[in-house]
């Protein structure tokens, strides 16, 4: 019940904030619909593939730590953790440069 709660009041919030940004965007004149597309241009498969990829691999090395000196859950959660955000924090850093890249272009 308080997950129930607790996410409910997270989607109100961001629902909140976005309508703000949204209108603060309209009063400095800027149209939030190129943001919209901005952002539609995300980058989720590359962001999930690699997240997925850092989860294998860490189930994969949380394997052979558990069967070379038999830590049990530990190696398992640690390295999933640890490898999954590792993939995250590279696709950060890909869209990243390609945002620049993007902007450079456009700049030019």
């Amino acid at each position: 019940m308080i997950v129930s709660v607790g996410i409910l009041i997270t989607v109100v919030y961001m629902r909140k904030f976005t309508n703000e940004e949204r209108t603060m965007m309209i009063e400095k004149g800027i149209d939030p619909s190129d943001m919209l597309v901005k952002q539609a241009k995300a980058m989720w498969p590359l962001r999930f593939a690699l997240l997925f990829i850092g989860a294998g691999l860490g189930l994969f090395v949380g394997y052979f730590l558990d069967a070379l000196w038999n830590m049990e859950e530990v190696a398992y959660f640690s390295m999933l953790l640890i490898f999954g955000g590792t993939g995250l924090g590279l696709a950060y850093i890909i869209e990243d440069r390609k945002e620049k890249e993007a902007q450079a272009k456009e700049a030019a």
